[in-house]
């Protein structure tokens, strides 16, 4: 977990030049209808409705229960938020924003501007997400740029599973698999609770923070990248570690790590309206 802007030009100078070289990408688009293909379909998994912020990566998302006219959402980390990094325990919700985003499209190109008119929920307890209300709608979107969110999966991702994490800003996608889950993850102050660890070759770098992490066979957004043990020091600033049931502690330098997002989908009602109180969730509350 970088926070935005400070020591990202150092961590690729350390990456060096290979840091920036683009992974394979597929060549048709992910869109919100992934999770109608056919089973064992495997999914095509690019640029396409992933957002480029000032600093992080971000993605425009949809809940299952999501309608074409509800106002369009955008995920990405609470330690992106412009505002700065939350402290533990505090949880910022519709909080005014006017935020920018890239729209991207298939191959990494810009597809337009996304505005936001609301920060909905930021926070880094538990967690480590924020989510904008655009001044638009899913249909409004698709029908201006041809491009479809991608959908929130509503279950817990699976071990083993491929996934791909798609950074906007470096317009760079990172293949792994979901090598397991950490109990808690404490970095800094911070504690993030059953957090998907990836295996070793998705080595991400600063600006990746807040990129979907992508079942690569349903096309559903699993998690929110969000962290990188750099150096192998233990449980600081950039360097997670991961503490178990019994309050042992494992360091896995060069490992990085992601929030699980299924917990987000039972936040929201109609209209893709936050409601902490609602019933199955489990979001951290201000």
């Amino acid at each position: 977990m970088k926070k935005p802007l400070i020591g990202m030009l150092a961590a690729l100078l350390t990456a060096g030049a290979t840091a920036l070289a683009g992974a394979p990408v597929a060549t048709a688009s992910t869109t919100a209808g992934a999770e109608s293909a056919q089973a064992g379909k495997v999914a095509a998994v690019n640029f396409a409705g992933t957002v480029a912020l000032s600093n992080c990566s971000g993605s425009l998302i949809r809940f299952p229960g999501s309608a074409a006219g509800d106002p369009a959402l955008v995920l990405s980390n609470g330690h992106c938020l412009e505002t700065g990094m939350p402290g533990p325990g505090q949880v910022v919700v519709n909080q005014a924003s006017s935020r920018t985003f890239t729209l991207l499209n298939a191959s990494g190109g810009s597809a337009g501007t996304l505005r936001a008119t609301k920060m909905v929920y930021g926070t880094m307890t538990d967690t480590d997400v924020s989510i904008y209300q655009l001044n638009t709608t899913y249909s409004a979107i698709q029908s201006s740029y041809g491009i479809a969110p991608l959908t929130v999966a509503a279950t817990h991702p699976v071990q083993g599973t491929a996934i791909k994490v798609v950074s906007g800003y470096w317009k760079r996608i990172y293949s792994c698999s979901a090598d397991g889950f950490a109990y808690r993850l404490k970095e800094a102050d911070w504690t993030f609770k059953d957090s998907l660890r990836y295996t070793s070759s998705c080595n991400v770098i600063g600006g990746t923070s807040g990129s979907p992490v992508v079942d690569a066979n349903s096309g559903q957004v699993v998690a929110v990248n969000n962290t990188i043990n750099e150096s192998g020091q233990r449980c600081t600033l950039n360097n997670p570690c991961e503490v178990d049931q019994n309050g042992a502690v494992t360091v896995r330098r060069g490992i990085g790590y992601a929030q699980e997002t299924y917990l987000i989908p039972a936040c929201f009602g109609p209209g893709n309206r936050l409601d902490l109180t609602r019933a199955g969730c489990a979001l951290p509350r201000p």
